[in-house]
């Protein structure tokens, strides 16, 4: 006679090869995700716990797509199915109806996925060799951003603002609590911080500092007096004389220790000696939540892959070590900053 097993106490062995069999099948999981929001079952299932004839009919999809897709959701924890209805749970609820959650989705899907199975020959290259086959021979992907696929570049400015512009309103406040006549921004990207600095103080001037193909694009849309261009690679060129506030959103990120540093430099022999740099920066260890450290830590990935080869987040402890090797020195540090805990450090020279 066979016995069947049945399930008794769940060993800690068994639950670790539980966990083992998601990430070894989460890009299948990360893709039915994806296939369940193109045809709408997750919307439909939102307000509307169905049954499967239902979501056949009103998706238009095949009896096959449907029941694949919704065992695979099932298990994924994204539905849960009560006799013969299917209904979402609050993770579900997450990719329709939070932004980061929308952000976060759209940017791996659209910037990262295809890229991320050149990551071990990025890692050994130190090369973004995921992302040489959307942007060819550019170096990183900064160079190449206007040159993007329009749902590579669309996801990629939405990813990009999401987080450091609603940090915004505080960080001005604390830049020009004490008044300033200019501020350079050095990584302006699009120019958004640009223009809530000339709608914050209306006298002082605004230095956009970026690459020269950066700058060209954000000409075409940024028209103000007090609104001074700087075209130039900060790892290859002197930066011009800087006195005020110097001001680097999300932008020391974007490179590695050793590059940061010479950064640091540039913009340390660049000013003068009342001139106040502001980095601001989502460290990974002074995060409240774990999923916002977890998302960090994968974000350093896309940097191997997908940016430059080289670079990655940063804990706060590792900043702090390369601001002091530049020779500069943290005056003041301001937590919690915006809804996804920036850190704003206030540095000076030595």
């Amino acid at each position: 006679m066979k016995y069947r097993r049945t399930k008794t106490h769940v060993s800690p062995q068994v639950k670790a090869l539980t966990d083992a069999q998601k990430i070894a099948f989460a890009p299948l999981t990360f893709q039915a995700v994806s296939a369940m929001i193109k045809f709408g079952i997750l919307e439909f299932l939102e307000e509307n716990p169905s049954t499967l004839q239902e979501i056949i009919e009103h998706c238009k999809i095949s009896d096959y797509t449907a029941e694949t897709l919704l065992e695979v959701a099932c298990y994924a924890g994204l539905v849960v199915k009560t006799e013969d209805r299917y209904v979402n749970t609050l993770v579900a609820s997450a990719f329709l109806n939070n932004e980061m959650t929308r952000v976060n989705f759209n940017f791996v899907k659209d910037v990262c996925y295809l890229g991320a199975y050149e990551l071990a020959n990025s890692f050994e290259t130190s090369k973004p060799i995921g992302c040489k086959k959307f942007i060819g021979n550019y170096e990183t992907i900064y160079n190449a951003l206007q040159f993007l696929p329009d749902d590579m570049k669309k996801s990629w400015f939405e990813f990009d603002h999401f987080y450091s512009d609603r940090c915004f309103e505080e960080v001005l406040k604390i830049i020009f609590e004490n008044k300033i006549n200019q501020i350079f921004d050095i990584g302006g990207n699009t120019g958004k911080f640009e223009l809530a600095c000339l709608e914050f103080d209306k006298n002082c001037i605004v230095n956009m500092i970026d690459l020269p193909e950066n700058i060209e694009e954000a000409k075409k849309h940024l028209k103000n007096s007090r609104l001074k261009f700087h075209g130039l690679n900060v790892l290859t060129t002197s930066l011009p004389k800087i006195s005020g506030a110097v001001f680097m959103s999300q932008f020391l990120d974007c490179f590695s220790k050793e590059q940061i540093v010479s950064i640091l430099n540039n913009v340390k022999n660049a000013m003068d000696e009342g001139t106040k740099i502001f980095i601001l920066e989502p460290f990974m260890d002074k995060q409240v939540f774990e999923g916002a450290a977890y998302s960090l830590a994968h974000i350093s990935l896309y940097f191997t892959c997908m940016a430059n080869g080289k670079s990655k987040m940063y804990t706060e402890k590792q900043m702090l070590e390369l601001i002091n090797e530049a020779g500069l020195k943290v005056h003041k540090k301001y937590e919690n900053i915006g809804a996804h805990d920036y850190t704003l450090l206030e540095v000076l020279k030595k």
